[in-house]
């Protein structure tokens, strides 16, 4: 029996998210922000919304219609830091309550535990699926939705974080815009150094079963990614200040076994790597390297 067939090419972003530091905030409340283990579909079209410069406010629906899709290059470790705000002050400048009051005596100092991922690299797609039925119009409104955000991304309208002010990305961060983004996803370099036992989890929002992935490298023993193993609550309604919203989505994942060759290091070694990757094969399909 034949398989599947393959979905066509997808035009859309690869973006490296690396930093010392990156904190995805999942079920965050007061005095415990917590993180994700992977960056969040609300922490990511929060980033794209940064750098074209829209305020808490403005819709963001154009930028919902794109699919996530993650490859958790190195999952990084966690951690976990102390913060105290307030102490040592005088009650007028102490941390307000919801109430509008102002704390006093042993109340004035507040802990808050935040949580990181140390050490962490993904590399992820935003695409924009594309099926046979797809229009011509729909497929202009994606290429320039597409082409919006690259230019935003390469030239920011406000600072981008991973996940908090405190997370900046280090080394580049968006890598390519091109016509076959779920392509690359799997065949780029790694930012690890040797194949872990498990593979390489990819992270998604759709089923992930239909990825362009060569013969061989999804095991027997792995889940294909068919099926959603369960939902994350970060697809965002609106940012926002005071109606901030969000609701669940499906969460798709899957391990491949990826060629060693494919793991370039860390540092300048992986550095080398990407851009060995894009000379060769990003060039023809990338419009945001052409001169």
């Amino acid at each position: 029996m034949s398989g599947p067939a393959l979905p066509l090419p997808e035009p859309g972003l690869l973006l490296r998210l690396a930093a010392p530091l990156q904190s995805w905030g999942e079920h965050s409340h007061f005095t415990d922000r917590d993180t994700a283990a992977f960056p969040t579909r609300s922490g990511v079209i929060g980033l794209l919304a940064a750098a074209l410069g829209r305020r808490r406010g403005e819709s963001i629906t154009d930028l919902t219609r794109l699919s996530l899709t993650v490859r958790a290059d190195r999952p990084g470790v966690r951690l976990r830091d102390l913060h105290t705000v307030g102490g040592g002050l005088p009650a007028k400048a102490t941390v307000t309550t919801a109430e509008g009051k102002k704390r006093s005596g042993e109340t004035t100092t507040l802990l808050s535990h935040r949580h990181y991922l140390a050490d962490a690299a993904f590399t992820i797609a935003l695409t924009t699926p594309r099926t046979p039925d797809t229009t011509e119009t729909e497929r202009a409104d994606a290429h320039d939705l597409l082409a919006r955000c690259e230019s935003a991304l390469r030239f920011p309208q406000w600072p981008l974080y991973l996940g908090r002010r405190s997370c900046p990305p280090e080394g580049p961060l968006l890598l390519a815009r091109t016509d076959d983004a779920l392509h690359h996803l799997v065949r780029l370099p790694l930012a690890a150094t040797i194949p872990a036992p498990s593979g390489i989890e990819f992270i998604s929002d759709r089923p992930l079963h239909t990825l362009p992935v060569p013969e061989g490298l999804l095991t027997a023993d792995a889940s294909d990614g068919a099926h959603p193993s369960g939902q994350a609550t970060d697809e965002p309604l609106t940012f926002h200040t005071t109606r901030r919203s969000y609701r669940a989505r499906p969460l798709y994942r899957c391990f491949l076994h990826l060629p060693a060759e494919q793991y370039a290091g860390l540092g300048t070694k992986q550095l080398d790597a990407l851009t060995t990757y894009q000379t060769r094969h990003l060039p023809e399909t990338m419009e945001g390297n052409r001169p």
